[in-house]
Order: C-alpha cells, then structure tokens, then sequence
C-alpha cells in the first residue's frame, strides 16, 4: 500500500490528513482520529492503518486537536463529507473509528447524521478503541447517550481493566444498545492499551487481527 497526505479545509483551516490506500481499488474505507492527547501518528493508529490498507481497506486518518467533543465531531463530519464526495476513491461507505475521545466523537457523528434523515448508508459501522465510558473513578455518570441512539453495527476494543471503561458498565451499555454489537477485551490492558509483561506490538496486532475480522464480517454479510 501507499500513503497520501492530504489537507482537508475545516472553516478558515485546514485538517492534516493521511490516506493509507491499498494496491487494489478498495470499497471501504476506515476514517480514524486519535484520543485527547497525541495525533493521527499515535502508534496505535498508525499500526492499524498498515494493516487495514495491506487487506484491501482504504484507511483515512486525521488529526483534531481540540478537546471539545463538539468541535471534534464537527471536524470528524467534515472528514467524512470529504472521503464521501472524492473522486479519487469512490467508495461504497467508511466505517468511523477513533481511540478514546476519537470514538466518542465518531459516535456523535453517527448520531447527528442519523437524525439528519440524510442517511443513505455511507455510513457502515463505528469501532470504538478504548471507548471513555466515564471519567475515571466516576463511574456514576456515563458517556452513553450517543451509543444508545445508534443503529449500525458497533465494535468495541477495551482493556479489561481500562480505569475509564469498568467492564461490566460497558456491558451494560452494549446489552442496552439497539445496535448489533461485540465487544473485544484485552486482557489486562489499561485505557491506553499496555498490557504488563506483553510489547506494545503485540497488543496492537491483536487489535488490528480483531477490527479487521469483525470488518470483514460486516461487510461481507451486508453484501451477500
């Protein structure tokens, strides 16, 4: 695969961007943005990319800096408008994906536009990585009001003693949901994914071995 950088204009700014794009012309894409800290080269994001573009999936990611979820879902929106009206990529829909912050803006987003009524199924799907349920130790309010509301399927990657993501919160969450969803634990992992005792590599390919599986279900069974 190869990568290309793009900047995509965002009000009187611009959004950097990086397009992973496989050998063969894909049908799917992935957007991905990074959590509150770090950016679109946190190694988590970049690992997952290679390994989506290397499998025949289009992989946008982009940094947002900002930590307003509402200016994040915004800038989130207008990545999706740009992927959806290129020429260069034409595809079929894009799954919205993001780390932490990342996938509760992806959520929004998925929200918003399904209360638009506009929905013509660009829209696939939602993996959230390290999904912040609640703020840590403050586990009596949750962040689930946009995940209640969603209606495509959602995927869910969270370490198991991630200290913003309880697990069973989470899964009550996800029995809740309307949505047909998984969840995937990483055993031990924190909310940035360490695992003590195993390499950061080696935890991201069980990530990245996880979305590209459930990505292939998804599509495949959509399209039988």
């Amino acid at each position: 695969h190869f990568q290309v950088k793009v900047k995509i204009p965002f009000g009187n700014k611009y959004l950097d961007a990086i397009i992973s794009v496989p050998e063969k012309k894909s049908r799917y894409g992935v957007i991905l943005t990074h959590g509150a800290g770090g950016d679109m080269n946190f190694p988590h994001l970049v690992s997952l990319a290679a390994c989506l573009a290397c499998h025949g999936v289009l992989c946008l990611r982009f940094t947002c800096k900002g930590l307003n979820i509402a200016y994040r879902a915004k800038a989130f929106k207008r990545v999706v408008e740009f992927l959806k009206l290129s020429d260069d990529y034409k595809l079929s829909g894009v799954f919205l994906a993001g780390r932490s912050m990342g996938s509760r803006a992806a959520a929004s987003v998925i929200r918003q536009l399904n209360q638009e009524e506009d929905d013509d199924d660009f829209i696939q799907g939602l993996i959230c990585l390290s999904y912040p349920l609640h703020r840590p130790k403050l586990q009596s309010k949750l962040r689930d009001e946009d995940l209640l509301f969603l209606r495509c399927p959602v995927l869910f990657v969270s370490g198991s003693a991630d200290e913003m993501c309880e697990k069973q919160l989470l899964e009550g969450v996800a029995s809740k949901m309307k949505a047909p969803k998984k969840v995937h634990w990483i055993d031990k992992a924190n909310h940035g994914m360490a695992v003590k005792g195993r390499t950061a590599d080696d935890v991201m390919e069980e990530i990245n071995a996880h979305v590209f599986s459930w990505l292939r279900e998804v599509i495949d069974l959509e399209h039988k």
